[in-house]
């Protein structure tokens, strides 16, 4: 075959080279990169969109209540992140035949009520298996400084995490084996077999990874601050430190022994046969805020929060543990374009 009649082989895309091209276009106007889109006059409001698909993001049974909650959660988490206030939602949802409508809506309702949101319009039709996507337009929150960027840590700044990590993970792992929520509780099938000691950490496990609970009122005190750097813990620990010391030209040293955790949690997962470590760093959607402030800022009054390092001026995202060894900390966590067995 002639050199000219060679087509070059692409890689396929994963995430964040989709992302960063994108970022890179004209078209685009330099809006993409933090977990929502900062626009109007005097960048007055942010906008952010996400979606949940049966199969992909939650058990095609899923009570649709449930479901509405879980999409509306991780979408206030991305605002959450950007430190802005909830304004106003747009729907789509495509639904599979047999799907209960009013359920859904009664759910979602709701829970916007709880957070002052407006559902202002959408679109409804029918699909093979339910895609519901929802758009939020947030604004500044009273005393703002700004929203929230992934740009703005900078070296000796220290590095937070607004909660604990790797419960999630383990609740994905109870659900694909047959845990459900029935009511306002959890079912274990007795199938399951789980130990009586560690009913209390599953069920909570299980109600982590369908319920989050998007920490708005942190993102609001965070955009009070003079500076600091955000994120949410959508896709794992490693991934989400990696984007955002990216996005400020930063590197970062945490330290494994200060991640926190569920009371249980290392036993939790060790019956469940997943490494505790690897849960935390790489399991994802616990949608807690990863966050930088300036070394001195007094974070005692956020319960919860917790140390877990400092930021370098070193590019390297490192991991310490007990041995005090500093290792390389890969980009751990979940990727929503590379194809999956």
């Amino acid at each position: 075959m002639s050199r000219q009649n060679k087509r070059p082989q692409r890689r396929p895309d994963d995430e964040r080279s989709l992302v960063d091209w994108l970022a890179g276009r004209p078209e685009t106007a330099g809006l993409i990169g933090d977990d929502a889109a900062v626009f109007g006059a005097r960048e007055s409001h942010v906008v952010t969109v996400d979606s949940q698909v049966a199969g992909v993001h939650f058990p095609a049974e899923l009570e649709p209540g449930i479901l509405a909650r879980r999409l509306l959660a991780v979408n206030l988490s991305d605002l959450a992140a950007m430190g802005a206030r909830p304004a106003h939602a747009f729907l789509a949802l495509a639904a599979a035949p047999g799907f209960d409508h009013r359920r859904f809506f009664a759910g979602l309702l709701g829970e916007a009520r709880r957070h002052g949101l407006v559902l202002a319009g959408g679109d409804l039709s029918s699909a093979p298996v339910t895609c519901a996507s929802l758009t939020l337009i947030g604004a500044r929150w009273p005393r703002s400084r700004g929203f929230l960027r992934r740009s703005r840590a900078r070296s000796g700044d220290v590095v937070y995490l607004g909660g604990t990590v790797g419960e999630s993970a383990l609740g994905l792992e109870l659900v694909r084996r047959g845990a459900r929520v029935e009511g306002r509780g959890v079912a274990l099938p007795p199938a399951l077999d789980v130990p009586r000691a560690l009913h209390a950490a599953a069920r909570r496990a299980v109600l982590r990874h369908l319920q989050p609970r998007p920490q708005l009122e942190l993102g609001a005190w965070l955009a009070r601050r003079t500076r600091a750097a955000a994120i949410d813990v959508s896709d794992g620990v490693a991934r989400d430190l990696h984007r955002l010391c990216a996005a400020s030209g930063v590197g970062a040293v945490i330290d494994a022994e200060l991640l926190p955790r569920s009371p249980r949690f290392a036993e939790l997962a060790a019956w469940l046969g997943l490494d505790p470590l690897a849960s935390m760093l790489g399991g994802g959607e616990d949608y807690v805020l990863l966050f930088t402030l300036p070394a001195g800022v007094d974070v005692g009054r956020l319960p919860g929060t917790r140390r877990i390092g400092r930021i370098e001026a070193a590019t390297e995202i490192l991991l310490t543990g007990d041995d005090g060894e500093r290792r390389d900390l890969p980009d751990l966590g979940w990727d929503h374009v590379s194809v999956r067995a």
